[in-house]
């Protein structure tokens, strides 16, 4: 198939005022983690309106629109739950009602990511008027619970849904730059325990918190030996969280507890980083308990689907066929040499491709630097580049990267 990329970008630029109105009402809508049913109803209006051929949504309230019937099945995907508002004073608008300028879209979820929601939605209207379908099935995934529990939408996706696509682009802001790759992360949990007395006595007791005061200070001084990898950087760490229990403020904690946010590059395993943790002398000295945290919040449609809070590091050789197909998207399409290079933070490709072997590859509308964030905003100018691409992808891959890739998951 030919593609006429200069009409691409003319299609997708006249689809800039549709994709706008569409994202600010997601942003009108919140949806924190397990409250999402709102914003994948308003998704669900508009696959309808831009004519999706079929659209579900799972038992844990994934949502798919789905275009085309051939072979390949190609799986788009963002997740449209959002973090909190955070200290409302540091917001110069409301964070739902959000504001825009002639270039920008502010409100929570403009980059993380509801933009690119807005712009794969409108991929798929542009594929089917310009008749750039083939020999594929393009899925849209809205997925959801990402923010709580990175990837575990997917872990239902692929084993409840039995829904296992050739690749994944995932659509995370990166500032339209192309991502391959993510440190993976753990959520540990220290515990020191003691024996409670009275305040005024504390020679009586074991203050669980003096003991965990050794453990902090170890666990501050030990990135330095963690493993580093030449694209993804260094393993890292921080605590994130304390706790404890005590029967007053007159009285010696019985129990401390931290929260460790743990990120693993290349090379660092589970047990290794847990082994690091419980070999620290301060952690025997004070018999403490080391363990993963478990998820298993209910999902907006009450669904439950527990699991470890352990998320696998994954990288894309740069190489890799559908990293290539990606790239010469990009150059097709604007003439131009993208940036490849990689996620700080942490998405869902930490299931699809890191628990299970998918290949994974990242471009998306909006800054990293924008999640989690105050006064978060978003390109208009990204969510057309975006549309554009996401359209114009599966085609590329088909023409000169399928095969390739098929040979290679042969092996």
């Amino acid at each position: 198939m030919k593609i006429d990329f200069p009409e691409v970008l003319k299609k997708s630029g006249e689809y800039k005022t549709a994709m706008t109105r569409f994202l600010r009402d997601m942003i009108a809508i919140p949806s924190t983690s397990g409250k999402e049913g709102g914003v994948i109803n308003r998704i669900k209006e508009e696959m309808e309106r831009v004519g999706f051929e079929r659209i579900e949504i799972d038992p844990m309230g994934n949502i798919f629109g789905y275009i085309g019937t051939g072979k390949h099945l190609i799986a788009m995907d963002a997740h449209i739950d959002t973090v909190g508002i955070g200290d409302a004073d540091s917001w110069d608008y409301d964070p739902y009602q959000g504001d825009e300028s002639e270039q920008l879209i502010m409100g929570l979820g403009a980059s993380d990511q509801k933009g690119g929601m807005a712009s794969m939605v409108y991929a798929a209207k542009i594929i089917k008027e310009l008749k750039l379908d083939g020999d594929y099935q393009l899925v849209v995934v809205g997925s959801v619970q990402e923010e709580d529990c990175d990837g575990l939408c997917w872990q239902y996706i692929i084993e409840q849904d039995n829904f296992r696509p050739e690749l994944v682009v995932i659509t995370e802001p990166s500032s339209c730059t192309i991502c391959r790759g993510q440190r993976g992360r753990m959520e540990i949990r220290v515990t020191t325990s003691g024996v409670s007395c009275h305040g005024s006595a504390p020679e009586r007791g074991e203050n669980a918190i003096f003991k965990m005061a050794p453990i902090l200070s170890e666990l501050q001084a030990l990135p330095p030996e963690l493993k580093r990898d030449d694209f993804l950087g260094a393993g890292s760490l921080t605590v994130s969280e304390i706790f404890f229990t005590s029967p007053s403020r007159c009285a010696v904690a019985d129990s401390c507890s931290i929260s460790i946010d743990r990120r693993l590059t290349v090379g660092e395993t589970k047990e290794d980083a847990l082994q690091q943790i419980k070999s620290l002398p301060a952690v025997r000295e004070a018999g403490a308990k080391v363990e993963l945290y478990t998820y298993q919040k209910p999902s907006y449609t009450g669904l439950i689907y527990p699991t470890e809070s352990y998320f696998p590091t994954w990288v894309l050789e740069e190489e890799h066929p559908v990293c290539q197909a990606m790239v010469e998207s990009y150059r097709e399409l604007f003439a131009a040499e993208p940036v490849v290079d990689k996620w700080t933070f942490s998405t869902n490709g930490v299931a699809i491709m890191g628990r299970y072997g998918i290949p994974c590859v990242g471009f998306g509308p909006g800054a990293e630097k924008e999640a989690h964030a105050p006064n978060e905003k978003t390109w208009k100018e990204d969510l057309v580049k975006c549309a554009a691409l996401y359209s114009i992808f599966p085609s590329v891959y088909l023409a000169g990267y399928a095969g390739k890739h098929a040979q290679d998951r042969s092996k």
